[in-house]
């Protein structure tokens, strides 16, 4: 079936392939100049001191948790409904993802929940800022604070979010954010790892590029051998990457207003469908919308709904996962409210592009499905 309103489409134009171009002609195409260069934008924009670029978003929250002294036995708290990369990053050093469940409103992490999960073996807390909204980050922060815990932002969705006017990512003790195609400004794959901490931001560039200096930098210095002194990870960004977001990174404000401004769009055209609902946006927060999820009522099969789109060309998805019911973690975490959304949202089509239009015929569509299914 062809897709008449995908999901979603990066946008791109003539300057990335220019930027893409200067780092081909100048012959230097693993890490070096253009990933510096992408690197102090983004501390700029984020007014941040310490920024590393890696391969993904999954690579940041791995560093960081090894950063930070994760090891195995200790467990790290994770909220709940976010894709699996989360939990993983956990599990790759050792320790225990701890699901915490989430607010049926935001579909972040639910402040109040979160003491009960502590325990002796806990060390840190990773929130998510779920499709672009922050999650509460001032209740966290205190919790952390009260507990000695650390606090890894998992900020994949919401580069440009902000809670009570501060950026997403930033309230932690590192944040981490991706360049996925789905993100709102997008390098393919990518990641980066943000820090006002000058101990774990050495401690993070040195595990990313196998425990040594980066090959650039070493250049710049003149010949010596290198030590590897610490077990690291080939997660480097490399220049052709870095120069996508280059060109990509001076459009992000104008990115995030176009998607506001459909979002509220969206918001008009849902109120006039039933046994569907638009996403909540908190007050104290300025929500990017990395993706603009719904919630269909509990009598809806969500995913014969989607399936039914499809056929009318219009390309939906769900919203992402509840972890504590994947297979990989053997949880016993008991997350309702997570679960109840995981069978529930549903991603609708929002990128820059998009036109009203389009979502005039999305949502004539979706009433359609939604009516046929019933």
């Amino acid at each position: 079936m062809d897709i008449k309103i995908p999901l979603l489409r990066p946008y791109f134009n003539a300057e990335e392939l220019e930027e893409v171009k200067k780092v081909l002609d100048s012959g230097w195409v693993a890490q070096g100049p253009k990933v510096k260069e992408l690197e102090n934008k983004i501390k700029n924009y984020l007014n941040v001191k310490y920024a590393i670029a890696v391969t993904n978003c999954t690579a940041a929250l791995h560093l960081s948790l090894l950063s930070i002294g994760i090891k195995k036995g200790d467990e790290v708290l994770v909220s709940d409904y976010t894709f699996p990369a989360t939990g993983h990053s956990v599990v790759y050093c050792g320790a225990k993802p701890v699901f915490v469940d989430i607010d049926l409103e935001t579909y972040n992490i639910k402040p109040d929940l979160i003491c009960d999960k502590i325990t002796k073996k806990t060390k840190a807390i990773i929130p998510v800022h779920t499709f672009g909204q922050p999650a509460d980050m001032g209740k966290i922060i205190d919790i952390a604070k009260d507990y000695d815990l650390k606090v890894i932002e998992d900020a994949a969705c919401a580069l440009g979010a902000k809670f009570n006017n501060k950026f997403a990512g930033i309230f932690g003790d590192t944040g981490c954010f991706s360049f996925h195609a789905r993100k709102g400004i997008t390098t393919g794959e990518g990641g980066m790892v943000v820090t006002n901490n000058k101990e774990l931001a050495e401690k993070i560039r040195k595990l990313s590029v196998f425990g040594m200096q980066a090959t650039w930098e070493r250049e710049q210095k003149g010949f010596f051998i290198p030590e590897f002194n610490t077990l690291g990870y080939n997660y480097k960004m490399s220049d052709i990457t870095a120069a996508i977001g280059v060109a990509q990174l001076p459009r992000l404000e104008k990115i995030i207003k176009r998607k506001q401004e459909l979002a509220l769009y969206w918001d008009k055209k849902l109120k006039n469908i039933e046994s569907i609902s638009s996403p909540y946006v908190d007050k104290n927060a300025r929500h990017i919308f990395q993706s603009y999820v719904a919630l269909v009522d509990k009598n809806i099969n969500r995913n014969k709904l989607i399936e039914t789109l499809r056929k009318g060309g219009i390309q939906t998805q769900i919203g992402t996962y509840a972890s504590h019911i994947q297979p990989v973690y053997n949880s016993q975490d008991n997350c309702s409210n997570s679960l109840d959304i995981f069978n529930r949202a549903l991603a609708l089509p929002l990128y820059y592009n998009l036109t009203e239009g389009d979502i005039d015929l999305a949502a004539s569509w979706l009433k359609k499905s939604l009516e046929k299914i019933k």
